[in-house]
């Protein structure tokens, strides 16, 4: 009896603390939505996002404007653009987001696509191979909720991140999924490391 009573005060405890980390890192998470951080930088890097025949979704090109923003304002010389594509797709992330801030009045000399990557960190830590070592400041513009977990995920793969996050068009709905989503993930990553989760992901899948 006293061990079980020890089992369920342990299970609580255990509870309670994951209840307080998780709580925590949400609020994080809902902040970091919340802040700019963008300043003067190397590069300004666009997370990529679906496109369909070359054409931005709406969240990508939320994205993109926002990029286009930072870029008329002289926040860095450069923007990269990220994102493969998907098994029958022309056109790959990183081509569409650099065609529509082409058309956006983004010269064309400004732009470096980047479209190895498949998922947020080997996309950004494509995005450092490409910068080098002397280009390591760099602002990231994503959407909202993804905003905490790609800063940490630039760190882990050697770059100066700020992020600086596009609009939101989402519903009520999507942000509470969106955001327990990103709570959930980050939790993970900070325990495991954001790398190590790609790759567990990749042995699962």
């Amino acid at each position: 009896m006293r061990l079980l009573r020890l089992a369920v005060r342990l299970g609580l405890a255990l509870a309670a603390a994951a209840t307080l980390y998780l709580g925590g890192t949400a609020f994080q998470v809902w902040r970091a939505a919340r802040q700019d951080q963008a300043a003067p930088a190397d590069a300004i890097v666009v997370l990529g996002a679906a496109q369909y025949d070359g054409r931005p979704s709406p969240v990508y090109r939320a994205r993109l404007d926002h990029a286009a923003e930072l870029f008329a304002q002289d926040v860095a010389p450069l923007v990269v653009l990220t994102g493969g594509k998907q098994p029958g797709d022309r056109f790959t992330e990183a081509a569409a987001g650099a065609g529509y801030l082409a058309a956006h009045g983004v010269p064309e000399e400004s732009l470096v696509l980047e479209s190895g990557g498949s998922d947020s960190w080997t996309s950004l830590q494509a995005a450092a191979r490409v910068l080098g070592d002397d280009r390591r400041r760099v602002v990231l513009v994503t959407s909202p909720y993804h905003a905490l977990r790609t800063r940490h995920i630039a760190g882990e793969v050697g770059l100066e991140g700020r992020s600086s996050p596009s609009a939101s068009h989402e519903g009520v709905g999507e942000r509470a999924w969106h955001l327990a989503s990103e709570t959930v993930r980050v939790g993970a990553g900070r325990i495991v490391g954001y790398g190590r989760l790609v790759r567990l992901g990749d042995k699962v899948g």
